[in-house]
């Protein structure tokens, strides 16, 4: 269970589930590369101005540049606390977050090129949506490795 608790903690905000693995300078850290990242990244008006439909502000607003460092932070911080709070992982958890990470990072590059038919997904939602390819191919690829493992050891 304390698996779980830091990692919800550490989608609220990077590096509180750190805190409560008592890792204070790793917890530290991944606060304040959160604040460097959001604060030149735009990030919070960016959210605001995507939550309130306003898809063409939002680009505008947006530091793309700085933004594809978030989703690597974000999820690292995810993974780091999870593994860390002293509780058994099993062999190739971490592959769900490295690919997440990876299809949220391109997803914020392809953001400004994808429009569906019946509306612009725009900076926020868009990278948001490509969590599930990667959790998905991360858990595909888990299971593979983990099974093609299992039987050689056998």
């Amino acid at each position: 269970m304390k698996k779980i608790e830091r990692l919800l903690w550490s989608i609220a905000f990077p590096g509180f589930g750190q805190l409560l693995n008592h890792d204070y300078i790793k917890g530290i850290v991944f606060i304040l590369l959160e604040l460097l990242i959001n604060t030149h990244g735009h990030f919070n008006m960016t959210i605001a101005y995507s939550f309130r439909g306003e898809i063409d502000l939002a680009f505008a607003e947006a530091n793309i540049g700085w933004l594809m460092f978030y989703p690597c932070v974000y999820f690292y911080s995810m993974w780091d606390a999870y593994k860390n709070a002293n509780e058994p992982v099993s062999t190739y958890t971490s592959l769900p977050f490295v690919f997440s990470a990876f299809c949220v990072t391109v997803g914020v590059m392809l953001a400004p090129m994808i429009q569906f038919p019946a509306f612009r997904p725009g900076p926020v939602f868009f990278p948001m949506l490509c969590v599930i390819p990667g959790v998905g191919i991360g858990l595909i690829l888990k299971f593979i490795l983990s099974q093609s493992f299992n039987k050689e050891e056998s």
